[in-house]
């Protein structure tokens, strides 16, 4: 078993811990920022598969004190760089540095490039790329945090951030990470057993997130990993490992998703990246305003992303819609689930249930909770 890292989005820690616990992975701790545990090489793989709330997972390749570029460049040659790379690799290190005598950063990437080169031939060093840049092929990215003389590193078993699941090349104008949108569906507690309403479904990630939860299909299926490439991974057969989750995924959703929007170019997105999902025919889609929504006879589950309103001249309309949203939800929601990401107090107000806020994270920048709770 190696020492991991999930890595989440801030806020969200407890439910990507309950997350792991369901896969059977012991935890170690759950802190700021994500949850550590301990997985094999084939389960580290695993969770890049099954995982819908985390952001990225790390191996941690070692920890060790230092306090001076010599004591730090020993420690750093015995690290296991033959796991994670191979002949020919590009490498690019991400190094944080707080409350240390080592504080340049450039300069201890320099010198573990420098370590890693002299265990592996050809290997070379690149900036970080932008995480939302395209996976490369040879590039392996490594994370180094250095914290009161303490340095961890850390291989990114990952690649590309786990919300890249693959089949949204369609976004709308705010498009809401598939992550994100899993945490809600997970934090409410909806399970796939009733019926989903997101009357705001924009490019379709909570719907597509939802399909997939209910069907029980791994949300990587689609994408490769950086530690598909490892030599640590080599006898594990990945392709094996993903053929052997395809028989638990089941046929159909047990309960019907309706996807809901105004605007026609954000259905015809939504439509797109379902289809590349592979859950096309489990959503009912349709362009159409708030003002038209009935909720129903049989009791589901309304989980939706409003838009925030943060431009200027915009709080007073949306004041208006998320009131409508509540008069209907207190007038016809008894026994309905409820689920609503804001961003604002005064629309939080405008809503008027006894919701519950369940988690609060930041978004491109915005402060946003989570509220959640079973009408009555």
């Amino acid at each position: 078993m190696h020492p991991c890292f999930a890595v989440t989005a801030p806020g969200i820690e407890e439910i990507t811990a309950a997350e792991l616990h369901g896969l059977g992975v012991e935890i170690d701790r759950i802190e700021p920022g994500g949850v550590s545990f301990s997985a094999s090489p084939a389960q580290l793989f695993r969770l890049n598969l099954q995982l819908r709330t985390a952001s990225r997972l790390l191996l941690r390749l070692g920890s060790f004190h230092a306090r001076s570029f010599p004591e730090f460049e020993r420690h750093a040659r015995a690290l296991p760089w033959h796991d994670v790379l191979r002949p020919g690799d590009r490498v690019a290190f991400r190094v944080t540095s707080r409350k240390s005598k080592l504080y340049h950063q450039g300069g201890i990437a320099e010198r573990l490039a420098l370590a890693a080169a002299s265990a592996i031939e050809e290997l070379s060093a690149v900036r970080w790329p932008p995480d939302d840049a395209p996976a490369e092929a040879e590039l392996q990215r490594l994370i180094v945090r250095v914290f009161r003389d303490e340095v961890t590193v850390s291989a990114d078993a990952s690649g590309e951030l786990l919300h890249r699941r693959g089949y949204r090349q369609v976004a709308g104008k705010a498009p809401l990470r598939e992550t994100l949108a899993a945490a809600m569906l997970l934090g409410a507690g909806w399970t796939g057993d009733r019926p989903l309403v997101d009357p705001f479904a924009g490019s379709g990630t909570i719907p597509i997130e939802a399909a997939l939860l209910a069907r029980r299909i791994p949300p990587g299926q689609q994408r490769s990993f950086a530690c598909e490439r490892w030599p640590l991974m080599t006898g594990h057969k990945t392709t094996t490992i993903r053929s052997d989750l395809t028989p638990q995924a089941l046929a159909m959703v047990p309960a019907t998703i309706h996807a809901r929007d105004r605007d026609a170019g954000a259905i015809a997105a939504c439509r797109a990246n379902a289809e590349r999902a592979g859950v096309l025919g489990d959503l009912d889609i349709a362009q159409q305003p708030i003002s038209a929504l009935q909720l129903g006879d049989v009791p589901g589950a309304l989980i939706t992303n409003p838009p925030y309103g943060m431009r200027i001249g915009e709080a007073m309309r949306l004041r208006d819609l998320y009131a409508r949203l509540g008069q209907l939800l207190r007038r016809d929601g008894a026994g309905w689930m409820v689920g609503v990401l804001i961003a604002h107090p005064q629309f939080e107000r405008q809503l008027g249930l006894p919701l519950e806020e369940k988690f609060s994270t930041v978004t491109g920048g915005i402060r946003i909770r989570f509220l959640a709770g079973l009408l009555t």
